[in-house]
């Protein structure tokens, strides 16, 4: 008898988990990984158990720009990646590249949450990609081997930046060189002398360990170019609606646990910074913002960019 009613209700078997993927470049120590794990067990509970999603950090499945082709051609599911390479897919995603568009941390919550921060995450779609949410990644400074005071005192540096047509033509306005490397290779040539410094939060610093080979962090804090959560539009597709609904709604909320992450985190690795020796400098932000200005002047030529410009300076 409990033999046929067993049998008489199939609706106890369970299918089984939809497994997914999504990778990012950055280790597991660095608060975005637990960010993203927040997301991922949220959308494990909700669904309750029809999608899984694993983590691949540290660059196991490949950098940045080769995991953005594979979320196009459907090979990847999910992906973490800066803004700063989302410009050569979407020119909306220009603005969060442009130096001092985002005037403080205060203004970078808004743009981010409110109607111009999801739109822009909206516009890849076509390309095959759809962003979910953003993650804060800091200001992005100068660091090196010198304090650097002033834009003259980048002249005929070499500095590390991430692929970006928009970083390129800033450090020409600073007149430095900008060149391009994978992040698993900045401390490698910043210790060799291949590049005289670098740009980025001062996490990177702990995090890539960038602190045991500079011995000048400068806040000009030129930029605040987030990281961005992305899916694969297929992926998305393939999904019911509330399956869509849900993923999208832990992602938000990821964003919102990344926040309390990133502030503790950002603290903590400045001193340490100043442990290790690291000389923190605070330089006039004039006369960089003056330097680059003719970047954003450029950029607002076009009716769709001086449009999204005047949003983000509303907000």
């Amino acid at each position: 008898m409990t033999a046929g009613l067993a049998i008489a209700c199939p609706a106890v078997l369970r299918a089984e988990p939809r497994r997914l993927r999504l990778a990012h470049g950055l280790p597991v120590s660095h608060p975005v990984h637990p960010a993203m794990q927040h997301f991922a067990d949220i959308v494990r509970e909700r669904t309750q158990g029809e999608i899984e999603i694993a983590l691949f950090a540290d660059g196991q499945l490949g950098q940045e720009p080769d995991l953005l082709s594979q979320v196009q051609a459907g090979k990847l599911d999910f992906l973490k990646v800066s803004a700063s390479l989302l410009e050569r897919f979407q020119p909306a995603y220009k603005v969060l590249n442009l130096p001092f568009t985002l005037r403080d941390r205060a203004h970078w919550l808004k743009v981010t949450s409110n109607d111009v921060g999801r739109d822009i995450l909206a516009s890849t779609t076509s390309s095959g990609i759809v962003g979910l949410t953003y993650y804060d990644a800091g200001a992005r400074s100068f660091y090196g081997q010198k304090p650097i005071n002033h834009p003259d005192d980048l002249k005929g540096l070499k500095i590390r930046i991430q692929p970006s047509e928009t970083m390129i033509r800033l450090m020409q306005l600073f007149g430095a060189q900008g060149v391009e490397l994978a992040w698993s290779n900045i401390y490698v040539a910043l210790k060799s002398g291949l590049v005289d410094g670098a740009e980025n939060s001062v996490a990177a610093l702990i995090v890539g360990r960038h602190a045991e080979v500079v011995t000048h962090y400068s806040f000009d804090e030129h930029t605040m170019i987030p990281d961005v959560l992305l899916v694969g539009a297929g992926c998305l597709e393939a999904m019911t609606p509330n399956q869509r609904d849900i993923v999208r709604e832990a992602a938000w909320a990821s964003y919102h646990h990344m926040n309390t992450l990133w502030t503790s985190f950002e603290a903590q690795s400045r001193l340490a910074i100043e442990a290790r020796g690291v000389t923190f400098v605070e330089p006039d932000k004039a006369p960089f913002i003056a330097k680059a200005a003719p970047l954003t002047e450029m950029f607002a030529g076009e009716e769709f960019s001086r449009n999204l410009l005047k949003r983000i300076a509303q907000s």
